[in-house]
């Protein structure tokens, strides 16, 4: 195993979970040996192989821990509804469209196509520095199509450099069969897709869109519930459109990550703040959708709830896959200091996929996940967002992309 080192670095910015809080290192070296860091500091012994980072910023990979990636086409036409039509993203939904729309074009594509689908859109989050990207079924709706979903991302995660972190969804929406009986689809998903998908050993992770509209409560509370059961962690789309308690379940059922939150209140707040249930902020969705309230970031870090980032790179309410892009939109919106940002998006990202001990920063014994970017500071990277200044990616420790 031969080992790297990158030197001349001029300013390393990552999580230090020694210190528990965000660091700015000068002058500091990295090596490297086979995928992972062995050491960091001043003046360390040669390696087999050098990178000159020339003075340049270094930071972790980012982590994207909110994707929606499997899908054949994307949705243009809703986005011009809204921004011309003046329809609501629920509007659209309601008359046929949004998620429903999707289904169609995986139920019948094959297999490969979706994997040259989704593998492009690896190539284009690694390219833009992320590292490991969480990715959830849910265009499918029945049992078949969401194990072939969960397939197409277990096949591209063996062929591509990225990590990909799979997530059941078959409680994404209601298919148009059990539009009148959506109970009789929680038992769908509860008595026989749960089982398969934990008997395919491919998922993670098993969400829940809990919103007015889509799941209740107790439909959450049941899919959830038995998804622990059969070994899949739980995760939740709360709060997003309405005010229903979601938040508040979250924390009850000490799931993963509560993502979305624009609707969250006080008790919501708090009681994600109790449990340590970290909050998902995708502001990505809320931009792309014309929408003006963003989720209350500061009463949630207030009140001590730990935030990631991610995208929520679907076809339909977000098409963005940049971290730095979202980033640059927590900074503005949510009045995110540039450092509470990168730790948003790689350390607290990285803890919501239940990784932080292997991914997420730059740390002795965790993966060389690494960015070198074509900045001096951290504080550029929201203000150069129209262009790719990254100088070199490491994934694993390999160099992947160099400018």
């Amino acid at each position: 195993m031969s080992t790297l080192k990158l030197g001349n670095i001029g300013s390393l910015v990552t999580y230090d979970s020694s210190i528990k809080k965000m660091v700015s290192y000068k002058n500091i070296e990295i090596v490297i040996n086979d995928d992972k860091v062995i050491d960091i500091g001043e003046n360390l012994d040669n390696a087999d192989s050098f990178i000159d980072c020339k003075q340049k910023l270094v930071t972790p990979g980012f982590v994207d821990c909110h994707t929606h990636p499997v899908f054949l086409d994307s949705r243009e036409d809703e986005f011009h509804m809204r921004v011309s039509g003046g329809l609501s993203y629920e509007e659209i939904s309601n008359n046929g469209g949004g998620i429903s729309n999707s289904i169609k074009g995986v139920k019948n594509a094959s297999e490969s196509l979706l994997i040259s689908k989704v593998k492009s859109r690896m190539d284009k989050f690694l390219f833009l520095g992320t590292t490991t990207v969480e990715c959830k079924s849910g265009y499918g709706l029945d049992t078949k199509t969401e194990l072939k979903s969960l397939r197409v991302i277990d096949e591209v995660n063996k062929q591509h450099k990225i990590d990909m972190i799979p997530t059941f969804m078959g409680a994404h929406d209601f298919p148009k069969e059990f539009i009148n009986d959506k109970n009789s689809y929680v038992d769908l998903i509860c008595d026989e897709m749960i089982p398969q998908v934990a008997s395919q050993g491919i998922a993670k992770f098993n969400d829940v869109f809990c919103e007015k509209g889509y799941f209740s409560l107790s439909q959450s509370e049941r899919i959830l519930n038995v998804g622990r059961k059969y070994g899949l962690y739980p995760r939740m789309h709360a709060d997003e459109f309405h005010d229903s308690s979601a938040s508040k379940l979250a924390a009850d059922l000490k799931v993963a990550s509560a993502d979305h939150l624009m609707k969250i209140n006080c008790t919501g707040i708090e009681a994600l703040a109790s449990s340590g249930v970290i909050g998902t902020l995708l502001p990505g969705t809320t931009f792309f959708l014309g929408k003006h309230k963003y989720a209350p970031y500061k009463e949630l870090e207030k009140n001590g709830v730990h935030i990631a980032i991610a995208t929520d790179y679907n076809p339909g309410s977000c098409s963005i896959q940049s971290m730095p892009f979202i980033i640059m939109l927590s900074c503005i919106y949510f009045h995110m200091n540039i450092l509470e940002a990168i730790k948003s998006s790689t350390y607290i990202a990285a803890k919501s996929l239940m990784m932080e001990n292997e991914i997420g920063s730059i740390e002795r014994g965790k993966k060389a996940d690494i960015l070198v970017w074509n900045l001096s500071r951290v504080e550029e990277i929201p203000y150069f967002i129209d262009s790719q200044p990254l100088n070199l990616i490491l994934k694993n420790g390999k160099s992947i992309f160099t400018a």
